[in-house]
C-alpha cells in the first residue's frame, strides 16, 4: 500500500483549463465596461484575496461585493454561466484522480471565495462526482494557499498527517507552502508527469 493516504488537488490549470480572458470578454459584453477596467476593479485590488481567505464568508456576500466592484447587477446564474464558459475539463487528469480513489482519500483545494463553492456543482459536475463534499475553496479554511496553515487545516479535517499527504498544484509557490507544512508536493506541468508522480508513490 502507498505511504501517502491523502491526496489534495488544485482545480484551475490542473483538473481544468482556466481562461481569465474569456471571463473578461464576457463581462465586457454584459456590462459594456472595458475589460481592462473590469479586471482592475474586480481583481486588481485586495477584495479577491480577502474573499479567498473567507471575507465575505457567504456566497451571497461575495456576489454582492462582486456586483459592486463590477458596477453592474449580476445574479447567481449569470455568474455561474460565465465561470463555466471560462473552464474546460481535462479528462485525462480527471481520470487519474478517479484512479487514486481506490488507494487513497482525496480532497480538492482551490484559492477561491464562497461563491465558487456554491457554484461548483454547476460549473464542474464531473469534479463533484469525484470529490463530492471534499471539494473545498480556501475561504472555508479562513486562509489561502500558500500559507502552510491551510494545508494543515485540510489534513486535520480528514484525519491525515501532513507527512502522509500529497498536494498537487500548478503554482510552485503553492506547492512550496504545502511542502513547508510537511506534505509531499508535485508541481503540475502535464498529465504524463503527474502520472509518473502517482506511480512513483503507488497511488495508481
Amino acid at each position: 500500500m502507498p505511504d501517502i493516504s491523502f491526496v489534495v488537488f488544485d482545480m484551475d490549470q490542473v483538473l481544468y483549463d482556466y481562461d481569465h480572458q474569456i471571463r473578461l470578454e464576457l463581462l465586457e459584453k454584459l456590462t459594456g465596461r472595458p475589460a481592462a477596467e473590469i479586471d482592475a476593479a474586480v481583481w486588481g485590488g485586495p477584495h479577491e484575496t480577502k474573499a479567498e481567505a473567507g471575507s465575505p464568508d457567504t456566497a451571497e456576500g461575495y456576489l454582492a461585493q462582486y456586483a459592486e466592484l463590477l458596477g453592474y447587477p449580476i445574479d447567481f446564474d449569470t455568474w455561474v454561466d460565465i465561470r463555466r464558459k471560462m473552464m474546460r475539463a481535462r479528462p485525462e487528469v480527471l481520470d487519474l484522480a478517479r484512479r487514486i480513489r481506490v488507494r487513497a482519500d482525496m480532497a480538492l483545494l482551490t484559492n477561491n471565495g464562497m461563491m465558487l463553492k456554491a457554484a461548483l456543482p454547476f460549473c464542474a459536475p464531473d469534479m463533484i462526482e469525484i470529490f463530492g463534499d471534499k471539494a473545498h475553496v480556501s475561504a472555508e479554511f479562513k486562509a489561502r494557499k500558500p500559507d502552510p496553515e491551510i494545508y494543515e487545516r485540510v489534513c486535520a479535517r480528514y484525519g491525515h498527517a501532513p507527512q502522509a499527504s500529497a498536494f498537487i498544484d500548478d503554482n510552485p509557490a503553492n506547492v512550496a507552502g504545502a511542502v513547508e507544512a510537511g506534505l509531499v508536493g508535485h508541481v503540475y506541468t502535464s498529465a504524463s508527469e503527474l502520472r509518473d508522480f502517482l506511480n512513483e508513490n503507488q497511488l495508481i
